[in-house]
């Protein structure tokens, strides 16, 4: 799922230099939507884990 995250944030900066912005900003939004559901699947797996 890291993987994504990193794929597309490179996505969104290579759109972003060569000014495609709204192509950029939905790149960014899926790369930040993957990360939050990253880190919800890790917390809940870290507090699984302790139990």
């Amino acid at each position: 799922m890291i993987t994504w995250i990193i794929v597309f944030a490179v996505l969104a900066l290579i759109f972003a230099v060569l000014g495609f912005g709204g192509i950029a900003s939905g790149f960014a939004s899926i790369a930040k939507i993957i990360f939050y559901i990253f880190l919800v699947v890790l917390i809940i797996t870290l507090i699984s884990s302790a139990f």
